[in-house]
């Protein structure tokens, strides 16, 4: 017998099941780059034709409560399949909500401060206090807790946005964190695979090494993706190149890296993403639409925010189509997605 996920994927036509391999913002859809903080009849329109597997907001698409409690019902009304409707909010300087001043929200310091506690409750509080203001305002998914161990003191990036620089610690409250999501409904998203913390540059500007060997990043910042994958919702991962593991592409882009050794090695069975494709590593140096169908060869199963969301979704159709993608692998990456949403 099939299960409902089976089932619902078996409905499914190809462009279908390309167009639920991607979240986006949703001005995405729209000859603008203005944000949008309602679904209009055109975002409407182009959401049926092209039903993506959820919309991300950001804080220009988030105005007030009201405002935001209608978009994110709109949004998740606007495909066959309901929409996940994801936000970054870590708690502390990245927070969507809790830093608009419209919503009078409890903040945090930042995660760093939580962790210097040690003690597990406080972060799973965190997650939990997160989690329930997120669910009140339509959010089904938070891209955190933050795992990256923050071992190197110039990184410009993570910093106090990381549980600390003691990976058995990060893994610790990382864990709790997911508790306390878990506990309002909310799914979590543990970030950036395979370790963001031991870099000074910047992904979201171009090019980032990181120069440890695999079993040198088994050590240190893989501790706390490994200790959580059994409970993380989904994996992101970053745009970082891990030259001794494979120098020729990023991490988001790598075979190696994300099939090889998160799926093969580490065991992981649940949803794989990409950071935002949009970010400078990726798009000046691949542009979107190639750069989205390496990212899903690669073995990812969402592709986050491509810069040109159209030119990307023809470049995978193209792909399945053409053959260089075959529909079996797209269908394990829908089956899955299709899952994460509670089929």
């Amino acid at each position: 017998m099939l299960t409902d996920a089976a089932h619902i994927l078996s409905q499914m036509t190809t462009e279908e099941k390309v167009a639920q391999i991607f979240v986006i913002a949703p001005e995405q859809l729209l000859p603008t780059t203005a944000a949008q903080t309602e679904a209009s009849a055109a975002l409407s329109k182009a959401a049926a034709q092209y039903p993506v597997a959820g919309f991300i907001l950001f804080a220009p698409n988030i105005q007030t409560p009201e405002q935001t409690r209608a978009f994110t019902k709109a949004l998740s009304s606007l495909t066959p399949i309901p929409a996940l409707l994801a936000v970054d909010e870590e708690g502390g300087r990245v927070a969507r909500l809790a830093r608009n001043g419209q919503f009078f929200l409890p903040k945090f310091k930042s995660m760093e401060a939580v962790g210097n506690t040690g003690d597990r409750e406080n972060a799973r509080g965190a997650g939990q206090l997160i989690g329930s203001y997120l669910a009140s305002f339509g959010f089904t998914v938070d891209f955190a807790p933050d795992v990256d161990v923050n071992t190197n003191p110039e990184n410009i990036v993570i910093g106090d946005r990381s549980f600390g620089s003691d990976p058995r610690l990060v893994a610790d409250m990382a864990g709790a964190f997911l508790s306390g999501l878990h506990s309002t409904g909310v799914k979590g998203c543990i970030k950036h695979f395979p370790g963001h913390g031991d870099t000074k540059g910047d992904t979201h500007a171009d090019y980032v090494a990181v120069t440890k060997s695999w079993s040198e990043l088994t050590e240190c910042e893989l501790i706390p993706f490994t200790q959580n994958l059994s409970s993380a919702d989904c994996v992101m991962v970053a745009h970082v190149t891990c030259a001794a593991v494979d120098a020729d592409a990023p991490a988001s882009l790598s075979k190696t890296l994300i099939t090889e050794k998160l799926r093969g090695e580490l065991g992981y069975t649940g949803v794989i993403l990409t950071d935002a494709l949009n970010m400078g590593a990726i798009e000046k140096n691949y542009g979107s639409g190639e750069a989205s169908v390496r990212a899903f060869e690669a073995g990812n199963d969402m592709l986050l925010m491509p810069k040109d969301f159209y030119a990307a979704y023809d470049a995978v159709l193209h792909a399945v189509k053409s053959g260089r993608i075959s529909g079996e692998r797209l269908n394990e990456s829908v089956l899955r997605i299709l899952t994460l949403k509670g089929y």
